[in-house]
C-alpha cells in the first residue's frame, strides 16, 4: 500500500475512457489499497484509477454515508432519477477548484467487488453525486465538462492563477 502521484488537470490521460477490470486478483486489491491511501493523503472522498494514470474502471469512495471505504470495479448506472440536486464538486486532480454541479439525486448502479462478484445497489444524495462524478471520470469526462463554458473558463483561469 502506498500513496501514488495524482495526475493534474489538464493531463491528457484524464480525457481517456478506462478499460473494464477483467482480473480480480491480488494486483487489483493492491491497486484499490493504493487508491485508498492516495485518496486519504489528497484528501478527498472519491478517486478512480484514472486519477493515478491507470486506465482501469476502478473507483474507491470513502464516505461516512456508505460506512467508510467502498470499492467498485466496472460501475455502471442502470437508472437515474428525474429529481436532481446541486452539489459543490471538485477533483483530486484539480485541488482547490470547486463549482456547483447539478446531477440526478438517486441512481441505481451495477458493479463488481474486488473478488469479482456482481452487485446492484441504489445510491441517494451525496453518495449518488460522488459515484456519478467518478463514473464520468472513468468515461474520460472530467467534471469541468458538466459546467457551462462561461463557468468552466472562469474556474480554469482562477485555478491556473492559483498555481503561479
Amino acid at each position: 500500500m502506498s500513496v501514488r502521484p495524482i495526475l493534474r488537470y489538464p493531463d491528457p490521460a484524464l480525457k481517456r475512457a478506462c478499460l473494464p477490470v477483467t482480473a480480480f486478483d491480488t494486483n487489483l486489491r493492491a491497486l484499490a489499497d493504493d487508491l485508498h491511501d492516495t485518496l486519504r493523503a489528497a484528501p478527498g472522498v472519491g478517486i478512480t484509477a484514472a486519477h493515478i494514470g491507470v486506465a482501469l474502471r476502478l473507483v474507491v469512495l470513502d464516505l461516512p454515508e456508505l460506512g467508510g471505504r467502498r470499492d467498485y470495479a466496472n460501475p455502471e448506472i442502470l437508472w437515474s432519477s428525474s429529481e436532481t440536486m446541486e452539489h459543490t464538486e471538485g477533483s483530486v486532480s484539480m485541488p482547490g477548484a470547486t463549482e456547483t454541479v447539478t446531477r440526478p439525486r438517486t441512481i441505481d448502479i451495477r458493479y463488481r467487488d474486488l473478488g469479482g462478484a456482481v452487485h446492484e445497489t441504489r445510491l441517494e444524495g451525496f453518495p449518488a453525486i460522488c459515484m456519478q462524478h467518478e463514473i464520468d471520470q472513468l468515461d474520460g469526462m472530467f467534471w469541468l465538462l458538466r459546467l457551462s463554458k462561461l463557468r468552466r473558463d472562469r474556474l480554469i483561469r482562477k485555478w491556473e492563477k492559483s498555481l503561479r
